[in-house]
């Protein structure tokens, strides 16, 4: 009679990103609230929308009643209460908490709570909308990170006629998912873009103009006292789970909000999924993880015995370069290029590794085998083997004996 009750007791989602909608539309009845004004939304395709090939409303989740526009501030776990910034309180019988996370801001000179004109972060819809409204032909914009999401950002940049320089510190891009080879070609791709690519590069700040308006931006200082001049400036440097809500609750925090296999917290009636969850000391940061643990979630709400155990996540980047960019009408060799990366693709003392490469084509596969099993792989240009790849690592089964490496690589591999 108490699981009834409890099933029955009202949901409340606090956010309403891909995973509190996700989540929202297998809960009849839940109670979704969010900061943001617009409707849910995909936002792995944010850079399609910055880039100008999508309208928001493209991008846009399969309808969720969400109270847009409202923050929740406070929560009372002893009524369990949720109190928000307009005045509501919203009771609750399971709260689940899908916060998300926010851009990382470097600690930079120039840089402080207020934002100079012409910098932007690049995490939610009102960002990419904002960063689109401001390029132009010509407009000289930096790009600060060089992972997925700064990748991403300057080759929407240059889609868009901007002269774009991207300055990543690490020694290549996209470090967590590609090894240098990959990254190789991955730059060779921007630079054919005319995106200007800056390795082991280390922002010291920004240099300003004060104007009548406050402060703009004028040029990114590196260690090294180089300049590169900028009216834009991006900031991609990851992200950070927004946990203050559950800290501020007395939950369990560590670098995320802490959660078991059931997505509960340190509190039986408060769930939390998505880039605010930690589980099993592990962020994913990703959106299929994230989707993953909605469905996993909505069963639990309903009763039914479900329990998530991770994600083995796949990385994939499509780059689609416009005819602004490349100068010219019609299909070329720069039209895009696709890449998809899993698991550990840095090879340790004793695997075995295979890598295929076509440079006339631009294509590049390479897979890590350790101790029999499929550790980790990168394909860029021809995806034609991810499927059959990435079903291999994913059931992380012994590879059979028949198998080669080579057979991996092919088209039909892991069939």
């Amino acid at each position: 009679m108490r699981k009834k009750t409890e099933s029955a007791a009202p949901v409340v989602v606090i956010g309403a990103g891909m995973a509190g909608a996700r989540l929202a539309a297998r809960v009849p009845g839940a109670t979704v609230v969010g900061e943001e004004r617009h409707a849910p939304y995909n936002r792995v395709l944010l850079a399609d929308v910055l880039a100008g090939r999508y309208d928001p409303d493209v991008i846009a989740l399969p309808a969720t009643e969400v109270r847009r526009g409202v923050r929740a501030v406070r929560i009372d776990r002893a009524d369990r209460l949720v109190h928000c910034d307009d005045g509501s309180v919203l009771r609750y019988g399971r709260l689940v908490l899908a916060t998300g996370s926010n851009p990382v801001l470097p600690p930079l000179r120039g840089l402080g709570a207020t934002l100079p004109d012409g910098v932007h972060p690049f995490r939610t819809l009102d960002d990419a909308l904002a960063l689109r409204a401001a390029v132009r032909s010509g407009v000289r914009a930096v790009v600060i990170g060089g992972g997925l999401l700064g990748v991403s950002a300057a080759r929407a940049l240059a889609e868009c006629g901007a002269q774009v320089v991207l300055a990543q510190q690490g020694e290549h891009l996209m470090e967590r998912q590609l090894d240098p080879e990959a990254a190789a070609l991955l730059r060779g791709h921007l630079e054919a873009l005319g995106v200007e690519v800056h390795t082991e590069c280390r922002v010291r700040g920004l240099r300003c103009t004060t104007m009548a308006t406050g402060e703009s931006v004028r040029a990114v200082q590196l260690a090294d006292g180089y300049e590169l001049a900028a009216d834009l400036t991006v900031l991609a440097c990851g992200v950070r789970p927004r946990t203050g809500l559950a800290r501020a609750a007395g939950l369990e925090v560590r670098k995320g909000i802490v959660v078991d296999d059931e997505l509960r917290t340190s509190d039986p009636y408060i769930h939390a999924l998505g880039d605010c969850a930690e589980h099993r000391a592990t962020l994913y940061g990703l959106a299929g993880p994230a989707l993953e643990q909605a469905d996993v979630l909505a069963e639990v709400l309903a009763g039914r015995p479900a329990r998530y155990e991770g994600t083995r996540a796949l990385t994939r980047l499509s780059l689609r370069a416009g005819s602004r960019a490349r100068g010219t009408e019609g299909p070329g060799p720069l039209d895009g290029l696709d890449l998809a990366a899993f698991g550990e693709a840095r090879p340790l003392p004793g695997d075995d590794v295979i890598r295929l490469a076509d440079g006339t084509r631009g294509a590049y596969r390479t897979v890590v085998v350790r101790d029999g099993r499929l550790a980790g792989g990168v394909l860029l240009g021809d995806l034609g083997a991810v499927a059959g790849l990435a079903r291999t690592w994913q059931d992380d089964e012994p590879l059979p004996p028949a198998m080669s490496l080579l057979h991996l690589l092919t088209d039909d591999g892991g069939h």
